[in-house]
């Protein structure tokens, strides 16, 4: 195996180009004759020609690497995923079609300066997690090639954990972007769905497949993600990205002090010591890190699992194959898809309605965590078991990937550490949907406690950037001190818009208190001089409800903001001057329930 000529990281790569120490050209050929010279891999099913890249090269020597995001990031397409004038094959030979134009999200990303390097194998139909379902050849290890490198997106994490490019596409719709992205030490990324486009993607279950990222670590993951995910209208299941749900969002101010998580109340690792190890060691690195961890009930989420091959969810990848013939198809992929054979209407009422309360119930369960960790999956295989047991062997893989989409939630896979046989693995954060940023934050705080190095290379992770601007936030922090506080009045304003109580405290010395001429209300007005602390307490409100709370506010009182007694500036209750006239000063009580015990 060769080892990574170049650090394809994104942060790395800038650099590159910014010193003149390669060009797109010079790299992106290099790359592809790396990728001849690791061809016994089996990662690509077409590398694009010397004269198949020239339109991409020469596009970007006139354009500008300060206006383009990825400009000269090299990547690669799984070939369930449309590039115009190369064929699409989903791994079967007689389905292979020339499309006219590249999948919306490739068409995204070649205009915010991707360089495609070609299409790469697949589980066939993208039918499962292993990487050995395809005529194009055996996905192999990219670190001991006698294992499997994980599916359906083989051959995407293949080329990105040899180093042949920077990111790599994959489709994820049972763990197909998080089996092998572990298996090869990369970060994968199966985003919520519908916020990167499937348009020009074959399909596998319409309503539930995602388009996954492959990358070499949580930084570029963000970054990529945050080109990618533009709304296309186009696909009927598109949908609009979340205002918190980005990159600006990203980075270790993300992290909450004292952040609480769930882990599942029964692991299962198939007698597996290493993974269990492995996985228990990561539990340890978050709480190391200030992290709380809970145990749930995971019986609800692996009853969901147990729907996408066993319930009526086969029907549609019969659907989407329905116009090849069964004779065209690998033996194993026609056995999973006959599984739809006798499946009704009802089965497919029944299994939705069935859906529907467990969601209700594994909503619930996730609900006041920042997120689940779990294993990615509880084992792994060597090509010969997985050729002795197909389908079994499948189906271990998949039981802590199956139920992420059916129940329309975030994962991230992270690679932890290696086992004794040197094969990688990770584990899986899993969040709500539009949660996507926000599970990265952790998984950057995961990767790098974990120290490994990134794919099979000898290159560190990048360093840790904080932004001294402070990151937007999904919640506000709002100090209030009169008839919000609990137990008060108009503390309602806050509970129904989903706030949670953070903190009891109160201001710094600086804040004069007064009752309202109204009798009603409270108003911290600040003075330098003659003030004193005053009680409060620090809710934390969800950034999309913070406006209507804002705009419900009578005169005289608004929101500005307010120092704690920690020297902490928070948005909280303020008044305007005018509004004391009349008022009476009750600073000497420095609180609002003491004034109204004693009034």
């Amino acid at each position: 195996m060769s080892n990574i000529i170049h650090n394809l990281s994104l942060s790395a790569l800038q650099n590159a180009y910014a010193e003149g120490s390669t060009t797109p050209r010079q790299l992106l050929l290099q790359l592809r004759q790396q990728a001849l010279a690791e061809s016994e891999f089996n990662a690509w099913i077409h590398l694009l020609s010397e004269k198949e890249l020239e339109p991409y090269l020469g596009a970007l020597e006139t354009g500008s690497a300060s206006e383009l995001p990825l400009y000269g990031v090299p990547f690669a397409i799984k070939d369930n995923i449309d590039l115009a004038g190369v064929p699409t094959t989903a791994a079967c030979p007689d389905f292979a079609y020339i499309p006219e134009q590249s999948a919306a999200l490739v068409e995204v990303l070649i205009n915010a300066g991707a360089i495609p390097l070609g299409k790469t194998n697949l589980d066939q139909f993208a039918t499962g997690l292993v990487g050995t379902r395809s005529p194009y050849g055996e996905g192999k290890n990219s670190f001991v090639p006698e294992y499997i490198s994980g599916g359906s997106s083989a051959g995407s994490a293949i080329a990105t954990s040899l180093g042949q490019v920077s990111f790599a596409l994959g489709t994820d719709t049972a763990g197909s972007g998080r089996v092998p992205a572990v298996l090869n030490n990369l970060v994968g990324l199966k985003p919520s769905k519908g916020l990167l486009s499937t348009r020009g993607v074959v399909p596998a279950c319409r309503t539930l497949d995602c388009v996954s990222i492959f990358a070499l670590n949580s930084d570029d993951a963000a970054s990529i993600f945050d080109v990618a995910a533009r709304y296309d209208e186009l696909d009927p299941y598109a949908r609009e990205n979340a205002y918190a749900n980005r990159s600006r969002n990203y980075g270790p101010k993300g992290i909450k002090q004292g952040f609480t998580f769930a882990v599942p109340d029964e692991l299962d690792f198939q007698d597996d010591p290493e993974t269990e190890r492995l996985f228990h060691e990561s539990v340890a690195h978050f709480e190391a890190a200030g992290g709380v961890a809970s145990s749930i009930d995971f019986a609800p989420f692996l009853a969901v699992a147990k729907l996408l091959y066993e319930g009526p969810w086969v029907a549609e990848r019969w659907l989407a194959t329905q116009a090849v013939a069964s004779e065209s198809m690998l033996p194993v992929i026609q056995t999973i898809i006959k599984g739809a054979d006798g499946t009704t209407a009802a089965d497919a009422f029944s299994a939705q309605y069935l859906l529907a309360r467990l969601k209700k119930q594994c909503d619930a369960l996730i609900a006041e965590y920042e997120f689940v960790v779990m294993p990615t999956m509880p084992t792994f295989f060597t090509r010969a078991q997985m050729a002795e047991n197909p389908i079994v062997h499948n189906s271990t893989l998949g039981t802590y990937t199956n139920f992420v989409n059916l129940l329309d939630y975030t994962a991230t896979a992270v690679p932890v550490g290696f086992t004794d046989c040197g094969v990688p693995w990770g584990v899986t954060l899993l969040g709500q949907a539009f949660e996507d940023i926000h599970i990265l934050n952790y998984c950057q705080l995961l990767q790098h406690a974990c120290k490994l190095p990134m794919a099979t290379g000898p290159h560190p992770l990048p360093t840790v950037q904080i932004d001294s601007g402070g990151l937007a936030a999904d919640c506000v922090d709002v100090a209030v001190c009169g008839a919000h506080l609990e137990g008060q009045p108009l503390n309602w304003q806050l509970t129904e818009r989903g706030s949670r109580l953070l903190q009891k405290t109160a201001s710094s010395a600086h804040y004069k208190l007064y009752a309202l001429a109204d009798g009603k209300r409270p108003a911290m007005v600040r003075d330098e001089t003659q003030g004193a602390s005053i009680e409060v307490e620090v809710w934390s409100m969800p950034v999309e409800n913070f406006g209507s709370f804002v705009a419900a506010i009578p005169a005289p009182l608004g929101i500005g903001k307010v120092e704690l007694a920690d020297g902490r500036w928070v948005c909280g209750f303020i008044c305007d001057a005018y509004g004391v006239n009349g008022a009476r000063d009750i600073t000497e009580f420095a609180s609002w329930r003491e004034w109204l015990a004693r009034a």
